[in-house]
């Protein structure tokens, strides 16, 4: 099963408290097998605190063998993450 949770317009260090509470929230209701998608569609700037962010949840995710998947990210988001390698850690979803 899957549970959508949107990132916020901006991911940055004034977000990424918020955001990685309530994804580590929504993680801990999840039973193993399924998959947290982060709808990003509407996020338009993410700074290294908030690809910190998503690494974090990412790694609470499979302490738990949960998926994760990033849904919709920016073509600018796209780039940043094959820059940072993290497309060989989220699976993407266009």
């Amino acid at each position: 099963m899957e549970q959508i949770i949107e990132a916020p317009t901006v991911l940055t260090i004034d977000e990424r408290a918020s955001f990685r509470r309530d994804a580590v929230a929504r993680l801990a209701r999840m039973v193993e097998g399924d998959c947290l998608v982060i709808d990003m569609s509407a996020t338009q700037s993410v700074d290294s605190a908030g690809l910190g962010t998503l690494i974090v949840v990412h790694r609470h995710a499979e302490g738990r063998r949960l998926g994760v998947r990033l849904r919709r990210p920016s073509s600018e988001m796209r780039v940043l993450l094959r820059l940072t390698k993290l497309d060989q850690l989220f699976d993407v979803e266009e």
